[in-house]
């Protein structure tokens, strides 16, 4: 992952987590390991991995409703009781929820320690456990709260895909959809193993160009204004890859609204959503527009009035100052379809 001053490996394969120890700074004496219940003891009892360091597990709840500031603070007086410093390491053991805790752990306890992320979901290991951010909700909006802080490095183990519940698998592919709207690349045509490696390269060099998100990096959140809205009104009945995968498709729409592309850009986004990865493409019934409008203005990407990342003539761009008319006009249309 090449960020400028701070560089780190992504380890991508069946038993990567055999080099763990590569990645553990040489300071560390002791290691932090934070989980959640349902992970495999394989990937989070990593004493094994690392003889040389005193290793202590720490669970934290499952679900979006943990992953709170209490979450944090219940972390930090762990940490303290352990005597975890900034020669020591945190290592998150699980999916998207658990690195992005962690991660704001590490980044939080004596003002930023190094931390490493153990992904054992399609979502984190094409999304979540790289590029830095770092974060939990409040009940205002998703993600509120956190920092950018880079991991020292990343193992995505894809044994761990095998243990996924059908449900996580989708969700990692909801993410991964918007990778194809990205590039020009024929993902489709990639084995699995080729395809993850290839989102975390698409990620890698945006973020490499704009690590806190000032402009491009934006472009990530493609599919995301809405589906973190979605989140919210469904109290996180609504996971978030299968959110974005119906994100994405009100972006194509609200795209179609703007004239920024045609209808048939809009049945390839869903060619690919519904019927490449077979995932849903309408929300949940019993949504109101003025609800999700006022939830999308509480996106971090809207300072100046409501903002997008939308496809174009020139591919996937960030839009600010959208007006209000054609987000309505569309997601009306779309919450109807």
């Amino acid at each position: 992952m090449p960020i400028q001053g701070h560089s780190y490996d992504v380890i991508v394969g069946s038993g990567a987590l055999a080099e763990l120890a590569d990645v553990i700074p040489s300071s560390a004496e002791r290691i932090a390991v934070v989980t959640q219940p349902g992970i495999p003891a394989q990937f989070n009892e990593l004493a094994a991995y690392v003889p040389d360091c005193a290793v202590e597990v720490f669970e934290i709840g499952v679900g979006e409703g943990a992953k709170t500031l209490a979450t944090i603070e219940q972390l930090m007086r762990s940490f303290a009781r352990m005597g975890l410093n900034r020669n020591d390491v945190v290592i998150g053991a699980g999916g998207g929820m658990v690195t992005d805790v962690a991660g704001f752990a590490a980044a939080s306890w004596h003002r930023g320690i190094p931390v490493v992320h153990v992904s054992t979901s399609l979502l984190g290991m094409v999304d979540a456990a790289i590029g830095g951010k770092t974060g939990v909700n409040l009940p205002e909006g998703k993600n509120l709260v956190g920092a950018f802080w880079q991991p020292s490095g990343v193992i995505c183990d894809l044994d761990a895909l095998a243990t996924l519940p059908p449900r996580e698998m989708r969700c990692g592919l909801g993410e991964m959809a918007k990778y194809h709207f990205l590039t020009g690349d024929d993902l489709l045509a990639m084995e699995l193993e080729e395809r993850i490696a290839r989102c975390i390269e698409i990620k890698a060099e945006v973020v490499a160009s704009d690590e806190r998100e000032g402009g491009r990096r934006a472009l990530l959140n493609y599919g995301h204004t809405l589906a973190h809205a979605l989140e919210i009104a469904t109290d996180h009945r609504l996971a978030h890859g299968e959110a974005v995968a119906i994100g994405l498709i009100y972006a194509a729409e609200l795209g179609l609204e703007l004239g920024r592309i045609d209808e048939a850009r809009v049945a390839e986004h869903r060619a690919v959503v519904a019927g490449e990865y077979d995932l849903s493409t309408r929300p949940p019934d019993g949504l109101a527009v003025d609800d999700l409008v006022a939830l999308m203005h509480r996106d971090k990407k809207a300072l100046t009035g409501l903002t997008f990342a939308l496809d174009g003539p020139d591919g996937v761009e960030v839009v600010t100052g959208v007006d209000e008319a054609p987000v309505r006009a569309a997601l009306e249309r779309f919450l109807a379809s």
